[in-house]
């Protein structure tokens, strides 16, 4: 086997074999060939070349995303490293172990105009758990740097970069390693409830008679079937779930929006919970923050061994510790208390169902008539990517079965990096995957299929309203140039160009009737295929308003 001649990079390949960071994306280059005939050179890594950096570090997220191990992307220096930011951001935020690794010139040739020479050092600041600034030479000092980046990846939850610089030759290879490396330990943690937070919390939770628990964006399988039945056999506990959750149960309210959207005050005063106790990633529901911010709880707790957020304005309490170990050690010491908390709850959610069944049988077609042929068409066992903005809201809407997963980068909730995200779960997770993206998600990323490692079982369904049609939806919204250029994008682009370069089977729909046909054909089809649907960029907004006001109007 050969090995680069160069020691640090020796160091580097090193350290991450023994720390079991064997999954590699490298971005093609010069300046960083030392650690790409590392670790190419290597049977133990598994390495992906993609050459777009922003796609290769959303694709490496993705990756990780799904095997909760931290994934390594790799780039030459300069600008290079400047186009993996907007997965940096997102991993930071969406807490996924991201290991970014930039080669660099030696500090004496920055800012003297060398080529390809940018400062590099520290270039993730604001959004990285840790910068390891290493030197040219292998050292024990730069063994602990990568050691300690490699840890906090690992036991944090987050991006980390680690920025190597390397001189000329750059290709050279030996033998034999010429070093021996230094490796700590990761950390372990069995975190735990105190006494005293179990007797303060429990004395004002069994005193409580309104209790709404908030889950966010979270692992499938991350509380355990007995716990979600204890929490849904409580009449003074009322829990919301958001798509992204995955956690699904009949009495569980899993489509927050359009329970709430139609509140009236006093459907707001009833519902005030005196505990909030949030679990799991970002909130997707601008309604349910909206909620919660004007009628702030008494006491808002938070549920995650790493981060707390003070999204509603009313943070008291963090407690540091994994939901389904929350509950095992909190549950035990409360008791039920008398409440038709839950029963008022299950009777607007009730209504809203019946309001939302008749109107979508009998909606136009639109985009939310899309969205409801969609999600049950898709087969068991196949995953499920979202992208950002109407994508995901849509989602929103309507039931998720109880065995599907569902993703989303909701860490910064761009729209960047979907495409390429959706692509690195199929390939962490093996299994079948769809990436449901509006058409300006699907185009920005476009560069995401400029990849050789894509899945056969890999499907790809664009719903294509013309533009950034949410920007219809949002207050301020009016029909003019200005508008229709800067706000919404407007376009006439279609994927079918992009299906052909790629490789890609091709399906189109632009009605009801078409995309019921076709949808019975898209998850048969064998290979990676792209189905178009088309909507009317008029219609959507109106239709969605629409629904909204019939979901409040009981005489409509």
């Amino acid at each position: 086997m050969a090995y680069p001649k160069i020691p640090l990079a020796q160091s580097i390949i090193q350290i991450f074999l023994a720390k079991g960071v064997t999954d590699i994306v490298i971005s093609p280059g010069s300046r960083n060939a030392p650690l790409t005939i590392g670790f190419a050179g290597n049977p133990k890594f598994k390495c992906y070349s993609v050459a777009d950096e922003r796609c290769a570090a959303f694709f490496a997220l993705g990756i990780a995303q799904q095997t909760g191990r931290p994934v390594a992307v790799l780039c030459t220096s300069g600008s290079a490293v400047l186009n993996f930011y907007p997965a940096v951001a997102e991993a930071f935020y969406s807490q996924i172990p991201l290991v970014v690794i930039s080669a660099d010139r030696p500090p004496e040739k920055i800012d003297i105009g060398d080529g390809q020479t940018i400062r590099q050092e520290n270039v993730f600041l604001n959004h990285s758990l840790y910068n390891a600034n290493l030197t040219p030479n292998a050292s024990p000092s730069n063994d602990l740097e990568i050691n300690t980046a490699l840890n906090m990846a690992h036991t944090r939850r987050g991006p980390v970069h680690i920025n190597a610089p390397f001189e000329e030759p750059l290709y050279e290879t030996v033998k034999k390693l010429s070093i021996d490396v230094t490796l700590t330990p990761y950390a372990r943690y069995n975190r735990s409830l105190s006494i005293e937070d179990i007797k303060a919390s429990t004395n004002i939770w069994n005193a409580a008679t309104r209790k709404l628990i908030l889950v966010g964006s979270l692992e499938p399988d991350s509380i355990e079937p007995e716990i979600q039945q204890l929490l849904a056999d409580d009449e003074s506990i009322v829990v919301m779930t958001e798509a992204t959750s995955n956690l699904r149960h009949p009495a569980f309210i899993g489509n927050i929006d359009r329970v709430i959207t139609p509140f009236t005050p006093d459907d707001y005063l009833r519902m005030q919970p005196e505990i909030l106790l949030t679990v799991g990633g970002m909130i997707v529901s601008k309604r349910i923050k909206a909620f919660l911010r004007k009628l702030r709880p008494e006491h808002h707790w938070h549920v995650d061994p790493l981060r707390a957020y003070n999204t509603f304005g009313a943070l008291t309490h963090h407690f540091e510790i994994q939901p389904n170990e929350f509950f095992e050690q909190f549950l035990p010491f409360t008791r039920k208390v008398k409440s038709d908390y839950a029963v008022q709850a299950s009777r607007i959610s009730f209504r809203r169902d019946e309001r939302h069944l008749t109107f979508v049988e009998k909606a136009p077609y639109s985009d939310l008539k899309v969205f409801s042929r969609l999600i049950p068409a898709i087969p068991q066992g196949v995953d499920v990517q979202v992208s950002n903005s109407a994508a995901i809201r849509y989602m929103q809407l309507f039931e998720i079965p109880a065995d599907m997963k569902v993703f989303c980068n909701r860490g910064t909730s761009g729209i960047d990096g979907s495409t390429s995200t959706a692509i690195g779960a199929a390939v962490g997770s093996g299994n079948p995957t769809v990436l449901i993206t509006g058409d300006v998600s699907f185009f920005y990323d476009s560069n995401a299929l400029w990849n050789n490692n894509i899945p056969d079982n890999f499907k790809i369904i664009v719903v294509n309203n013309g533009g950034g049609g949410i920007f219809r939806i949002l207050p301020g919204h009016k029909e003019t140039p200005v508008f229709n250029t800067f706000f919404e994008t407007e376009h006439n682009l279609n994927a079918s160009h992009l299906a052909a370069m790629y490789k890609f089977g091709y399906m189109t729909a632009s009605d009801d009737n078409q995309l019921k046909q076709k949808l019975a054909k898209f998850f048969k089809e064998k290979g990676r295929v792209i189905l178009e649907i088309f909507t009317p960029t008029r219609t959507n907004d109106a239709v969605l308003k629409e629904y909204f006001a019939f979901l409040a109007d009981p005489k409509k």
